[in-house]
């Protein structure tokens, strides 16, 4: 389906954001001309999953549509137990319940902002163990979401067994750019949390599009399938968590699988108190019959070549531009280094929250920040945290736009870009909540 977008002009652009305290979240859908904020539920189905909507068994209890997802989870990603969810955070929240408590740690590759929510709200921690080479955006190297091995294997022997209850590996690392994590990378951390006897949890919201990276980036798998690759991936995790609204490509829906009868078992009281029963968990039948048949087409090479080469089309615009970016481009967003484009905008200004506003301002495009604002406060010290890594994700939704819109967002950042230098002041924090800010925060300029 399409739909009009309407060109405003840059007098309207300036009053609307400061309306919407330069929050890009709280700007109107109909005030932004290209949005790119998030890749998560905004894509576009197709007629197979359009049809079957209307097959949706709406049954309370035990319905088609729970047993039409269960057979797709089992047959795609190898797992017999799981819990419907109705997004990702929903299902982060099912299985934190029951295994994160409090002075925890959960060591991962960049946890995503839900994620380390989730732990933090519990007074757990979020162990960054990323390899270091994921922070220097010029270095182009195929695997750069991967789990340092070296640490994660220092931190399995520092804290008694009992304080990790998972070691959580995210595909692709969104955090970090959209890199990808290799198969030899998920084997070896499996290795290391079997020999200490500890769960890998894999962060799936963009597992077909990490398992694409693998087809085409590591040696030995370019002669496999995507399904292929997507079950070697999963046999080596002991539970997932997904976001359907990513590669499954649906407005709303998610799930925990698990291989552990008792874990899945434990973990159903939570689902149902906070999302619903253990059938349907939050979700219509109708969504769970869309997201079965979206684990199916997003799992397909010529759907995801399609929708990565998009990706890496806007990345080659910039490289012309000379516009610095997480290389090699990601799965599903390009992440422009707003700190080697704003040199003279303060840390304490928010960096990467003034690009995104400049070009909100300049062509109507909206962008979402991976930077001290999403980094959040420490939770001990309440001092903002400041990220290695200050970037604007540019997140394309699936099936939605075409490359003539990509030449817009280009075009609109070169803009940016040249009159870089004249941005030298950001912006301050008015009101923020004590967890996950980013989504509400309220922001004034600086000075």
């Amino acid at each position: 389906m399409v739909e009009a977008i309407y060109k405003s002009t840059r007098e309207e652009r300036e009053r609307w954001i400061k309306e919407a305290k330069y929050n890009l979240f709280n700007l109107k859908s109909d005030h932004v001309f290209i949005d790119l904020l998030t890749d998560s539920g905004t894509g576009a189905m197709s007629d197979k999953q359009w049809a079957r909507l209307m097959l949706g068994d709406e049954s309370y209890a035990g319905a088609r549509s729970y047993h039409a997802l269960k057979d797709a989870i089992r047959e795609i990603l190898g797992f017999e137990f799981f819990l419907p969810a109705h997004q990702g955070r929903a299902a982060e929240n099912v299985l934190y319940s029951t295994i994160v408590r409090a002075g925890d740690v959960l060591p991962g590759n960049s946890h995503f902002d839900t994620t380390k929510g989730h732990i933090e709200f519990r007074g757990a921690t979020a162990l960054d163990c990323t390899i270091d080479e994921a922070a220097d955006t010029s270095l182009e190297i195929p695997f750069k979401g991967n789990i340092d091995l070296a640490r994660l294997e220092a931190a399995l022997k520092k804290y008694p067994r009992e304080k990790i209850p998972a070691v959580v590996l995210t595909v692709t690392n969104n955090t970090a750019g959209g890199q990808p994590v290799s198969m030899e990378n998920i084997r070896e951390v499996s290795r290391l949390c079997r020999r200490h006897g500890v769960p890998l949890q894999m962060d799936s919201a963009r597992f077909a599009e990490n398992a694409y990276f693998i087809k085409t980036r590591e040696k030995g798998y370019e002669n496999r399938s995507i399904k292929e690759i997507v079950k070697e991936m999963f046999s080596f995790v002991d539970i997932m968590t997904m976001s359907a609204k990513k590669d499954a490509i649906v407005n709303m829906g998610g799930f925990v699988a698990f291989r552990s009868e008792e874990l899945w078992k434990r973990c159903q009281m939570f689902c149902i108190m906070n999302e619903g029963f253990i059938t349907y968990g939050g979700m219509s039948g109708r969504d769970m019959n869309a997201l079965a048949g979206g684990l199916d087409e997003g799992t397909e090479w010529d759907y995801l070549e399609s929708r990565v080469r998009q990706v890496a089309y806007l990345g080659e615009k910039l490289d012309e531009y000379g516009i610095p970016y997480q290389r090699p481009a990601g799965g599903h967003a390009i992440f422009v280094d707003a700190a080697r484009i704003l040199t003279r905008v303060p840390r304490e200004e928010f960096i990467a929250q003034t690009l995104a506003i400049e070009l909100y301002l300049e062509a109507g495009i909206r962008g979402v920040e991976i930077g001290a604002i999403l980094a959040d406060r420490d939770p001990v010290t309440r001092e903002n945290r400041y990220p290695r890594l200050e970037l604007l994700r540019l997140a394309f939704p699936r099936r939605t736009y075409t490359n003539n819109h990509v030449d817009v967002v280009a075009a609109a950042l070169k803009n940016v870009h040249d009159r870089r230098e004249r941005v030298t002041r950001g912006y301050v924090i008015t009101k923020e909540l004590p967890i996950m800010r980013h989504f509400t925060v309220e922001l004034d300029v600086a000075g």
